[in-house]
């Protein structure tokens, strides 16, 4: 409990600084960065060069517009590189984003639990990724061995960021449903959910490849095939067509996966 109380306050206090803060001027593109990304990100890697200039603004603006704070850790720039990544990949489709329910983002060291601990004491620490609600609004918890990890493997199709990234997305019409808002109230919405639900029942047969996690709800669905769309596009394209299809409409891109960039 006393984690909870402790951990609330901090939140409080970097609302209370968001809020008065004046929104910060966005920075020139660290040159070395791009070396950086070459290493680290294999959707990067595999962008024109023309299109890695536009991922690197657009990793700038996302800076220039959301804090990433250390909780119990120290924010390294991989860090920072990382999580602008994390949250321009999804969107990067689109011609212009900005994530609207989102001004902090919370670097732990390691897993936590649902009360927000993190220390080797405490028990079920789980959790690798959250966007928060009610007195979290605006905030998402991030760890670092998660983060750095959905990267460091380009063949898992998991990556905790990503994930935690198109939650908000989908909670772009107000509500984390399940639903791309892109195909909202679009002739695809009844087929996308037949589809899910379908995926869904496979998952929990133990007759997909799709991970568990994304048969618990047609929240997590989303979420966690987003996650496979942008780690191993191709495979999910040969495995899963139509549902490749659906994302491609979704997130109004289609990324490219090069196995030289395996690791």
């Amino acid at each position: 409990m006393i984690y909870t109380l402790i951990f609330l306050g901090i939140i409080a206090i970097l609302i209370y600084i968001r809020f008065f803060s004046s929104k910060k001027e966005v920075q020139p593109f660290p040159s070395h960065w791009h070396e950086l990304l070459l290493k680290n990100v294999m959707y990067y890697q595999n962008l024109e060069a023309t299109k890695q200039v536009e991922f690197q603004n657009r990793m700038m603006v996302f800076l220039s517009e959301i804090n990433i704070d250390g909780i119990g850790v120290r924010v390294e720039e991989l860090d920072e590189l990382l999580i602008a990544a994390s949250a321009v990949i999804p969107v990067f489709g689109f011609k212009e984003w900005h994530y609207p329910h989102l001004n902090t983002v919370m670097l732990y060291p390691n897993t936590f639990n649902q009360d927000f601990a993190y220390d080797k004491n405490a028990e079920s620490r789980q959790v690798m990724g959250m966007v928060g609600s009610g007195i979290m609004e605006g905030q998402m918890i991030l760890s670092r061995n998660a983060l750095r990890q959905g990267f460091k493997n380009a063949t898992d199709k998991n990556n905790t960021a990503i994930h935690e990234f198109v939650h908000l997305l989908d909670k772009a019409d107000g509500e984390i449903d399940g639903i791309p808002p892109a195909i909202l109230d679009h002739q695809y919405t009844v087929p996308w959910l037949k589809m899910v639900h379908d995926k869904m029942e496979m998952i929990n047969a133990d007759k997909s490849d799709i991970r568990n996690y994304g048969g618990t709800s047609q929240i997590e669905f989303f979420a966690v095939a987003s996650e496979y769309f942008f780690e191993r596009p191709d495979l999910l394209k040969r495995k899963h067509p139509e549902l490749f299809t659906m994302l491609e409409q979704c997130f109004q891109q289609s990324p490219k996966y090069s196995a030289k960039y395996k690791k």
